[in-house]
């Protein structure tokens, strides 16, 4: 144990941060190692990422196991399905970090209100509970014309760093300097702050944090996880209960997915919904696609698990494009995509993303049904 200390402190993790624990241990089980992309992706940039809820209710997609990627997207559609567990897979391991960071938050937030004040640094009303199921734009409204104050979230971050400590999952240094790179950008950009990406145009048409909080499913009903706080309690539940584990992992890579899936097997659970949003597209550009199938089919996998992708067109339309959003959702049932990527070299991504999926309006009836219009 003295070794392993010593060779801790020499890549720059302290003696506390050392401490392993059953949570530390899930981590590290799953993860593997990091990869890189171009995007911090602190917020999503999936302005059509509710529209598969009302398709959730319809097909009776509930419980079991949640398996997605990216930030804090996933947290809507746990707080739907209400998962057993849930694992937040990713190549960066900053994601992981990011997490962390949001458990922390989740631990401590009494309610929404104080959530948010947490997260961009605003202070929270003395009157915090009778914000508890106000609208959730009323407490957006509050949020915006609270000033961001410097010192409040200099303290509120050293709290909250403390308890990531408390995780036992090793952080560097470096890791620790990530992390509040990321809280002071929440914190300085507020609301406003959205997705962007390194060596990209940054696009002023990518939603903001606060657009994407208040958008609705197909049916117009606000869907995210801080529409309600009973959605929002949905996710502090399981965060409180060390039920979602963010890992390190390349969905086509070596062991990060087949370790999930392994798992699953011997707790006996099923995943009920696997997000990819558009890697997907990634994986065909740089050959992995068929590895992702590989991995993909290690899930064990029941009569109501689907699949969620999303869709950016470029140079065409999708048939289930919704007028306007930058993106299109799409959902597919596992035993769809088995069927269509049962010889993956075959396909290409505009193909795939036609093939199989359910009409999100009809949930009955595959969208594959509809006549899809070829890009350019």
């Amino acid at each position: 144990m003295r070794a392993l200390l010593l060779a801790l402190q020499v890549l720059g993790v302290s003696q506390a941060m050392a401490q392993e624990t059953a949570f530390s241990r899930l981590v590290a089980r799953f993860s593997e190692a990091g990869g890189f992309f171009d995007s911090d992706n602190l917020v999503s940039n999936e302005t059509s990422y509710l529209h598969v809820l009302g398709a959730f209710d319809s097909l009776g997609v509930r419980g079991g196991a949640y398996v997605g990627v990216g930030p804090e997207q996933s947290f809507s559609y746990i707080a739907r399905i209400k998962p057993e567990i849930a694992f937040l897979v990713d190549i960066r391991r900053d994601n992981l970090l990011l997490h962390l960071l949001f458990k922390a938050m989740f631990e401590r937030s009494r309610n929404r209100m104080e959530f948010l004040g947490l997260l961009y640094g605003r202070r929270a009303p003395d009157d915090l509970a009778m914000w508890t199921d106000l609208p959730l734009g009323d407490l957006l409204v509050r949020l915006d014309e609270t000033p961001y104050d410097s010192m409040l979230h200099g303290r509120q971050h050293t709290q909250l760093m403390a308890r990531v400590t408390e995780y036992g999952v090793p952080l560097t240094e470096e890791d620790r300097q990530t992390l509040r790179r990321f809280h002071d950008e929440f914190a300085s950009m507020g609301l406003d702050i959205r997705f962007s990406s390194r060596g990209r145009p940054y696009r002023f048409n990518y939603p903001t944090a606060r657009q994407l909080y208040l958008q609705t499913d197909l049916e117009g009903h606000a869907g995210s996880y801080l529409a309600s706080e009973d959605g929002f309690r949905v996710v502090r539940e399981l965060e409180r209960r060390d039920r979602v584990i963010p890992v390190v992992g390349d969905l086509a890579g070596p062991s990060a997915i087949k370790s999930i899936g392994e798992y699953l097997v011997e707790t006996a659970r099923k995943v009920s919904v696997y997000y990819v949003s558009n890697v997907e597209m990634y994986l065909f550009r740089q050959g992995g696609f068929p590895r992702f199938v590989e991995n993909t089919r290690a899930l064990p996998a029941g009569s109501n698990s689907v699949m969620v992708r999303s869709y950016f067109g470029r140079g065409g339309m999708h048939s289930q494009a919704v007028p306007g959003h930058l993106s299109v959702q799409l959902l597919q049932t596992f035993r769809s995509f088995l069927e269509t990527t049962a010889q993956p070299d075959s396909l290409t991504y505009w193909d795939f993303v036609n093939l199989g999926h359910i009409d999100l309006r009809s949930p009955s009836r595959p969208a594959a049904a509809l006549v899809p219009q070829r890009p350019n």
